[in-house]
């Protein structure tokens, strides 16, 4: 049985994390999650150069692409990366470099044994 289909299925799959990760103020704010942990918008949007509403669209592009997740804690929402998208994407960038590898190693084979 093929796996490429299922490959394909979780490349698919993966785009829209890609998608919202090209964007650099996004970038950011994961980058931020990851190292701060779970963070209120208010917190944020602190010295992030951008208005609060900026950061609440970002964050909704986040959380579509399954980044973040948002909860109430009292009168503010507070957003926390979603690692299991994250490590999907990761998964994705493996096989890529893995397939990458092989090419490079088919075409030295192949320019050693023209020598």
């Amino acid at each position: 049985m093929s796996r490429r289909p299922e490959a394909a299925a979780r490349f698919n799959e993966s785009a829209p994390v890609f998608a919202a990760l090209g964007e650099g103020a996004r970038l950011r704010i994961v980058a931020r999650l990851c190292s701060e942990g779970p963070l209120s918008i208010s917190r944020l949007s602190a010295g992030a150069g951008v208005t609060r509403q900026a950061v609440t669209k970002h964050l909704r592009t986040l959380a579509e692409a399954g980044l973040v997740q948002g909860t109430r804690a009292g009168r503010e929402r507070v957003f926390e990366l979603e690692t299991r998208r994250l490590a999907m994407a990761r998964r994705c960038l493996d096989q890529i470099s893995d397939q990458w590898d092989a090419a490079i190693g088919r075409l030295r084979a192949f320019v050693e044994e023209e020598r």
